[in-house]
């Protein structure tokens, strides 16, 4: 008997013009400092985790401080139109003439206004399915350089209970002038993470060591391991922390066991 492979998380396309999620780099796209991608493990761990999520179709907004307007690549004959709710353009023929007939007329809003200032939903054009256990955690690109002009609210969905589209919400932050968001760049990352680690049993177990003082013997070995024995060392060497734990992910799969917890 053999078990099917279930994939961690699946990102399903509803709009045929979106360019697809990429995993992503732990380089930060080239991003990074040559020395930060050689020697810092902990930088270019957190900078590789999830997949990149890009806007369907270039964007630009501008926020006068009340009301928010928009364009798109390929709508700028109709100049910038003040943004109340909007489909992706052409995008609800398409899906009306490929859903089964009770779904037709349901196709996601692509844009929105929300009622607080310089506030917008936008939807990836995505649906996404996770594990069972597993959710999404939508968050700004660790370690990116941020694009001018918004910022990313984050936001944790429990994509394997609710089958629908993955919207996020940015917020503008400057007035009178065009913001841009291109189709090439990621405006978010959506990472898998296990329903256990934000269970409130979980997150009330965390404890605090006020004193120096009241640290035990083990604590001491650990910093002297950890510290004290590689500056001491002769041989000591660049890249002992990312080196150790590289080995240390080979032939691990913590994700069976942590799916099997958090279901």
């Amino acid at each position: 008997m053999t078990t099917q492979h279930v994939p961690l998380v699946t990102f399903n396309r509803l709009v045929p013009s979106a360019r697809p999620p990429q995993r992503a780099d732990r380089s930060g796209a080239g991003t990074l400092p040559t020395r930060a991608f050689r020697y810092c493990e902990a930088v270019t761990t957190a900078t590789g985790l999830g997949w990149y999520v890009f806007p369907p179709v270039g964007l630009t907004f501008v926020w006068d401080g009340s009301q928010v307007f928009w364009s798109w690549d390929g709508g700028e004959e109709h100049g910038l139109l003040p943004l109340e709710v909007a489909q992706f353009p052409g995008f609800a023929e398409v899906f009306d003439a490929a859903v089964p007939e009770p779904i037709r007329g349901f196709s996601p809003p692509f844009v929105a206004a929300l009622k607080e200032p310089g506030v917008v939903q936008l939807w990836s054009g995505l649906i996404a399915r996770t594990a069972p256990g597993w959710s999404l955690l939508v968050r700004p690109p660790a370690n990116l350089p941020r694009a001018a002009g918004f910022e990313v609210y984050e936001g944790i969905v429990e994509t394997d209970r609710w089958f629908g589209p993955l919207f996020t919400n940015i917020r503008l932050t400057k007035t009178d002038v065009p913001i841009r968001l291109g189709p090439d760049f990621p405006f978010a990352t959506a990472i898998p993470i296990p329903r256990m680690m934000y269970a409130e049993e979980l997150q009330n177990s965390g404890r605090v060591v006020a004193d120096i003082a009241t640290m035990t013997e083990e604590d001491w070995a650990d910093y002297r391991a950890t510290v004290v024995e590689p500056c001491s060392a002769e041989d000591r060497g660049r890249g002992r922390y990312a080196t150790e734990a590289r080995k240390r992910r080979k032939g691990e799969c913590p994700y069976a066991a942590a799916a099997q917890a958090g279901a």
